[in-house]
């Protein structure tokens, strides 16, 4: 029997197939007469070939440069907070009130950002989300009235949503299709994109640059990076099948839950460590952003480690000496009488909480309860009600317990980690 030529078939990303698929093909003697025969088997080859397209340095590249203008965008935003007070004309219980739309613009799109991807896939969404984050910065510096400067971090807060939530589902395809980990690596990018922006943002202005002109410098970079990913991200990364929508239950609230728990230890020493250091008398005033300086760069340190930490031992053992590291760094900074290494619990606070989320985000991708878009915006969704949630919380048991009983309440918090690791990473058909 003569072979034919095989069958003409685009990748998942829409781009005619290299030799690589032909030679994939020869390899399996799949004719048209085969084909013909059993259908199934071009699905099989569909599938390879979607696999391979999604395993390669370009969507790699892509998917880091979405987690680095994530990052780099909202950190830019952070230098101009005392810059919005003014121009506003509003005292802090009013300035809050605002920061708060840029949270609720964040939730309310990660609700509707995995209904969006299950039927548009995350593509679309990331360039979406990418380019809105860089044309509203350079707004946030020259709006004015309350009203105007709400809605626009409202616009802001769903564009970085928006886009967290695609990236996430972008980064579980990419990841498994290399079948080894990638997602810390891809979570570093974030942390890096932060530093970054708000040190450029920072330089900028005090060198006298005015906030428009510094948002405009941070938003063409952001605009360059989106123009280089736009075009390596993965086209094909939706769901056809399967409901637009399903209430988060099971193992998804499981990890949502521990998700949440890690970003609320985040953003509570995020607000909280400067107070806790100055009212212990460890540091002065003036040192007080020490702590999370030190957690920041653990954390990033950690994830950049994370996948190689990951391949080697497993997502059980990392979350397990994840979680120990984390406990005894709070027990550290709460107990510890020599000031210096107090302060350096904060170290194995965040190498220890770095791989958490990331994890569960892996975790998501191999669920069978939900789609997974739907269950990496649940996740994600919920777990960022803990940054939200987190000072305000932290805040209401320090007026019961004192301030280094809140923290030990974290700590608490913190240790579901390592109890729940053989639940989360167990099998399941």
């Amino acid at each position: 029997m003569n072979v034919r030529p095989p069958l003409s078939r685009r990748d998942a990303v829409g781009a005619p197939l290299t030799q690589a698929a032909p030679a994939a093909v020869a390899e399996r003697d799949i004719s048209e007469d085969a084909i013909r025969r059993d259908p199934r088997a071009l699905g099989g080859i569909a599938r390879e070939t979607a696999a391979r397209s999604a395993d390669r340095p370009a969507t790699r590249l892509a998917t880091r440069l979405a987690f680095l203008v994530a990052g780099f965008g909202i950190a830019s935003w952070a230098p101009l907070v005392p810059y919005a007070k003014e121009r506003a004309g509003v005292d802090d219980q009013m300035l809050g009130l605002l920061l708060l739309s840029l949270g609720v613009g964040s939730i309310v799109a990660m609700l509707a950002t995995g209904i969006l991807t299950a039927r548009f896939g995350s593509r679309p969404v990331v360039i979406v989300g990418g380019l809105a984050m860089a044309l509203i910065l350079p707004l946030l510096s020259i709006t004015g009235a309350p009203l105007s400067l709400g809605l626009t971090l409202l616009g802001f807060g769903a564009a970085l949503g928006s886009l967290d939530v695609a990236m996430n589902i972008h980064a579980v395809e990419v990841e498994k299709a290399a079948d080894r980990p990638l997602m810390s690596g891809f979570h570093a990018l974030f942390s890096i994109g932060g530093f970054a922006g708000s040190s450029l943002m920072t330089l900028l202005l005090s060198v006298n640059v005015t906030p428009f002109a510094a948002t405009l410098v941070c938003a063409l970079l952001m605009l360059a990076a989106m123009i280089v990913a736009a075009p390596r991200l993965l086209g094909g990364v939706r769901t056809r099948r399967g409901p637009l929508f399903a209430v988060p239950r099971g193992i998804v609230l499981v990890l949502a839950g521990l998700t949440a728990i890690t970003f609320l230890v985040e953003g509570a020493i995020l607000d909280w460590s400067a107070l806790l250091l100055t009212s212990k008398t460890l540091v002065d005033p003036s040192r007080g952003g020490l702590g999370y300086m030190l957690f920041a760069i653990a954390m990033t340190a950690g994830r950049l480690t994370g996948d190689a930490f990951a391949a080697r031992l497993g997502d059980r053992m990392t979350l397990l000496c994840g979680g120990a590291a984390g406990l005894a760094g709070f027990a550290i900074l709460l107990l510890a009488p020599i000031p210096t290494l107090a302060i350096g619990g904060f170290l194995l606070i965040g190498l220890g909480a770095s791989n958490i989320a990331p994890i569960m985000i892996r975790r998501a991708g191999s669920q069978t309860i939900m789609p997974t878009g739907l269950a990496v915006a649940a996740i994600t969704t919920i777990g960022y009600t803990g940054i939200l949630a987190g000072p305000a919380g932290v805040g209401f048991v320090a007026k019961l317990l004192g301030l280094p009983g809140a923290f030990w309440a974290l700590a608490a918090l913190l240790s579901l980690v390592p109890l729940c690791a053989g639940i989360v990473t167990a099998k399941r058909e």
